[in-house]
């Protein structure tokens, strides 16, 4: 039996290998000579190498690497790191094509991540600490093709919307005179949460001012990458869409309406006039949170005890109240938070809680090791309401006015302008705000829609009624559109 280190896990290096139909569309894509030289700076087991034997390809995973050579005997296969290869080599291709690990920023890291970043640097992007893996990946690769040469790669959907990925379409933009994203609906690895879409460049040592964008229901193999919907003017990228490509799987007029609601000086983003952050991080929930029945058991005064709304499955449709938390309450369920600060007299009956065997697990916990004391729960705050982090059909704003506090599974909504909440919170319900709710989060797996709290301030809210070109219906059709893309609707 093989044994896998750990590090070349699936999971850890985002070895996912990609179906032969796309493989061999990319390679055709970038490939227009046989014999142009082809890099894949992540060959996995050489189902991009098998294409176009005439290839360079790298693989850290020495299993895969065995593989590709035994697959692709044409081809040369280097077994290691890219980013130390590509600094050293002085071998220049015509082309590029593969599909790069796309490991996330908590297991990318160490002497590979700082040697790509280093690397990306001098050839000028500049990623932020949360870059995952494959943006690098791409930025090392075009640095190391000849004028004039092409790539094509399968990228994760994340390219339409996470902040690190505007470094990388910048840096093409500079570079290419022809780069081209096509986003795919349907699943190109079916049994992964992560959605991917397609990537050419072409024309490296140009640049251009636009990106051609192509929406496709479904992937199928053909010799040269499909003809653009649109043609994004760089500069719309940027000033309008927060450099995000997500807004373009939308009707023009939609995205028109959406652009002048946002262009309209009596319009809002949510954080005009509140914040958004995480709730607190207890570092040991089910030590820290007591059903009342534990509460009663260990006769917890209830003056440490704050009542805590633990996830969004708790969050009742409507305003939270005391109503809601006597039922909490009622069901037994686990919402006392056991709220103590640092230079508290603490009552005997706490000091017994604290010194239980439970006690002495949770102190054992990475935040309460290293806190002072362990067992203060820091930044326990009581917002005005509270908003859905993760949300299927729609994301939740519910008014907290039961005055409890809440986890870092939930946002914390402070208003800092009553006066404009007031007036622009009521239309939280309505097609236009859940539509911005869908432009500005982005998909989770499994269907979910995601707002982290920098999405979640950029919620847009109308400052005048919307009429005119664009209907109501147009705008709840773009919800469902978007919707369909984060597969919730399918």
């Amino acid at each position: 039996m093989v044994t896998i280190a750990p590090e070349y896990s699936q999971k850890r290096s985002g070895a996912y290998f990609t179906p032969a139909d796309v493989a061999g569309s990319l390679v055709s894509w970038a490939c227009r000579k046989s014999g142009d030289r082809m890099l894949d700076p992540s060959c996995g087991d050489g189902e991009f190498l098998r294409h176009h034997p005439n290839s360079v390809g790298i693989e850290q995973n020495p299993l895969s690497a065995h593989e590709a050579i035994a697959r692709v005997p044409g081809a040369l296969v280097h077994e290691g790191d890219f980013f130390a290869w590509a600094a050293d080599t002085s071998e220049r291709f015509e082309a590029a094509a593969g599909n790069p690990p796309f490991i996330r920023y908590q297991t990318f890291k160490g002497d590979m991540r700082r040697r790509a970043l280093a690397l990306c640097q001098q050839l000028g992007a500049s990623f932020s600490g949360l870059a995952s893996s494959w943006a690098p990946f791409l930025v090392a690769t075009a640095g190391l093709l000849q004028r004039g040469g092409r790539m094509a790669f399968v990228v994760p959907a994340e390219i339409g919307h996470a902040p690190y990925a505007a470094p990388l379409l910048e840096y093409l933009v500079a570079s290419f005179s022809t780069v081209k994203v096509v986003a795919v609906r349907e699943k190109l690895f079916p049994g992964l949460s992560e959605d991917c879409w397609l990537l050419f460049a072409d024309g490296y040592g140009s640049r251009t001012d636009a990106i051609e964008f192509t929406a496709l229901d479904r992937f199928v193999g053909a010799f040269e990458p499909p003809p653009a919907d649109i043609r994004i003017d760089v500069g719309e990228w940027r000033r309008v869409w927060n450099c995000r490509l997500r807004p373009y799987l939308l009707p023009a007029s939609v995205r028109g309406l959406y652009a002048e609601v946002a262009l309209n000086g009596e319009s809002r983003r949510l954080g005009d006039f509140a914040q958004v952050g995480i709730g607190y991080v207890s570092g040991h929930n089910e030590f820290f949170h007591l059903r009342p029945s534990e509460a009663k058991r260990w006769k917890i005064p209830a003056a440490l005890l704050q009542p805590s709304l633990r996830n969004g499955r708790a969050m009742p449709p409507g305003p939270l109240t005391s109503d809601t938390v006597a039922a909490w309450k009622q069901r037994d369920d686990k919402v006392l938070l056991l709220r103590l600060r640092r230079g508290d007299d603490l009552p005997l009956a706490v000091k017994q809680y604290l010194d239980s065997s439970a006690g002495h697990e949770a102190r054992q916990g990475y935040k309460c090791r290293n806190r002072t004391p362990w067992y203060a729960v820091p930044d326990v705050q009581v917002p005005e309401y509270f908003m859905s982090y993760m949300s299927g059909r729609a994301a939740n704003l519910v008014n907290n006015k039961a005055a409890v506090t809440c986890t870092n599974s939930v946002h914390g909504v402070h208003v800092r302008d009553a006066g404009l909440a007031s007036k622009f919170l009521p239309s939280w319900s309505s097609p236009f705000v859940r539509l911005s709710c869908e432009i500005e989060g982005h998909a989770l797996g499994g269907g979910m829609l995601k707002l982290e709290p920098r999405e979640a301030s950029r919620i847009l809210f109308p400052g005048d009624p919307i009429a005119g070109r664009t209907s109501h219906e147009e705008v709840s059709d773009g919800v469902i559109r978007l919707q369909r893309w984060r597969h919730y609707a399918n």
